[in-house]
Parts: structure tokens; sequence; C-alpha cells
């Protein structure tokens, strides 16, 4: 008997292929509320999580579910104590969408630089104001502050440091060490304070979520810019709304904020200053196809007998 795997959303033809290459029965649901995939879970082993909310009611309706894969960096959508109670390993597709996260990371910040928003709001009424009114500045020779040292953090300093020639700092208290052009920092204040770009790369957890907040604008420099393609989650969004109005800060590049898809009375959806972008950090079809064979193959290697690679670590003892 082959195993089942559930997809309550499409991925991508590579990990289709990758699947039933490997002996493995496609169930493709017929989407992705916590009832449709109530109604599909029953009788699989496995399933491929994109952007569906896995919930404590759906473990408990899963008997024959042994391991989740989702196709990304971030497990935030997935109940873990849930996971736990009903002993079902959860995974992630590692770095697959490095590359993805960090090139829209730089590009956040140009797009930040050159006051592109606010260039395109006035550019035809007032050419000459667009062009010449708007005070814009170039990355070379900014500081970059990074808060999280991770796959995606390394290559956004890489980038910024050989691409731009930036100074880059980072903290990361779980850093042992970092390539030669990442300044790490013990005080974690030291980011905020110096930094003309604060880029976040660290996943929601209790510890993080809206751990940057008033007391974090309140040390920016007025001419900073707030760079997330992590989780909304981490940014106190009224505090970060706050902080715009008052020109605490210069301005922000979001790829995510708390509420997604957005509440459209979001005061950060019309600011000037702001740019917001449907969580499409991962989103390339390089990314995406990473993603697909990076899930199918920790689904192989669970069901194979070993161990995969990408365990969230709060469940890596279920394997142990």
């Amino acid at each position: 008997m082959s195993y089942k795997v559930l997809l309550p959303q499409p991925i991508l033809p590579e990990g289709y292929a990758y699947l039933r290459d490997h002996g493995y029965e496609v169930v493709d649901g017929r989407g992705f509320t916590e009832d449709d995939i109530i109604a599909d879970i029953a009788g699989c082993d496995a399933m491929i999580v994109r952007t569906a909310k896995i919930t404590g009611k759906i473990l408990d309706a899963a008997p024959r579910l042994k391991i989740i894969a989702r196709h990304g960096a971030g497990y935030d959508g997935v109940d873990l104590e849930g996971a736990r109670r009903n002993k079902v390993l959860v995974t992630t597709a590692g770095g697959a969408n490095a590359i993805s996260v960090a090139e829209l990371a730089i590009f956040y910040m140009l797009y930040c630089s050159r006051r592109f928003k606010a260039v395109m709001a006035h550019c035809k009424e007032d050419y000459r104001y667009a062009k010449m009114g708007i005070q814009k500045t170039e990355l070379e020779g900014k500081t970059l502050g990074l808060i999280g040292t991770g796959n995606i953090g390394k290559l956004v300093a890489k980038k910024a440091a050989y691409g731009f020639d930036m100074k880059v700092l980072a903290y990361d208290p779980f850093a042992k060490e970092v390539p030669e052009y990442i300044q790490l920092v013990e005080d974690r204040d030291i980011i905020f304070k110096e930094s003309d770009y604060v880029s976040l790369h660290v996943p929601a957890t209790k510890e993080t979520t809206h751990s940057v907040s008033d007391r974090e604008f309140d040390m920016m420099k007025e001419t900073a810019f707030l760079i997330n393609t992590a989780r909304g989650a981490i940014v106190d969004e009224p505090a970060l709304i706050r902080a715009l109005e008052a020109k605490k800060i210069a301005g922000a590049g979001l790829d995510t904020v708390e509420q997604e898809p957005f509440d459209l009375s979001n005061p950060l959806l019309d600011m000037e200053n702001v740019l917001v972008a449907p969580h499409i950090g991962g989103a390339t079809k390089e990314a995406s196809t990473r993603s697909s064979v990076a899930c199918a193959e920790a689904i192989d290697d669970y069901f194979s007998g070993r161990t995969p690679k990408f365990i969230v670590p709060e469940l890596r003892d279920l394997v142990q």
C-alpha cells in the first residue's frame, strides 16, 4: 500500500513528480480552510503545507498523519502542541527560499533609498518635484543592521557588503560564527541606534512577537528605514504607525504585515513612505520549485527510515 500525501494547495510540478516517482499517492485537496482539510485528511499519511493554517482540530482529525512538510522556512502557522499531542513530525524547506527573500530585502532597501513610492505618486502631476524635490540616497557606505543571521540574513549581508559596499552589523545571540563581512554586536540596541537600514530575519516566536516596538523606533535615526521580510508579528504595528506619523523613522519596506490577507483599513497601505507587498519573498518560480522538492524529499526520508534534514527544533525529540 502506498502512502498518501495530501496537498491542500498545489505545489510545483517537480514536487509532484518526485512524490509519484517514489511511489506516493498524491491527494489534491478540495481547499485549504480548516473544514476542507479535515474533510480530506483522515486517510492521509503526510501533508505538504503552503499558506494553510494547521490547527489542533485538524491534527486531531488525522489518525494516520505522521509528517507535515512546510513549504517554506517558517512554521508559525502549524499548531506545534497539536502536532506533539498527535506525534506528528513537522519539517521545513530549510534554505530553499533564501535567495529569493534575500534579493527582495535588497529590493526594499533600494526602493526605500530612492523614495520610489513618493516619486511615482508625484511624477505625473509634478515631474520636477518628483525628480529634484524628493530627497533620495545611495546604499553605498550606509550601515545595514540585521536582527538574525540565518540563511537569509547571511545572504542579505553578503549582497549588501559585496554588492553595495555597505557596513553590516548583526545581532544574533545564537550565532557561533559569521562571515568576515558581518560584524556581530552583543548589544541589540546598537542595531537600532547605528543602522541606516534595520532588516529583520527571525521567526515569529513568543520571544520575538512585537519585539520591535516603541523603544526600538525611539532609538532609530530619523533617516533610517525598517525592512521586514520575515513575519509581520515581529513588529508592533501600532508602534510602527506612530513612529512613521511622527517622522521618528524615514519609512519601511514590509513584505509582511500582521494580518494577511490585508485589512484594507490598515494605514500602512496608504503611507507614501511605506511599501507593503503580499508576502512575496519566497514566491518565485525558483524558490517554489526548491521548496516543493524539499518537502517531497522530507516525506520520502521519513517513510524510508532516514531522518529529514529540517525538523522544527521544538519537535526534534520525536525522532530521537
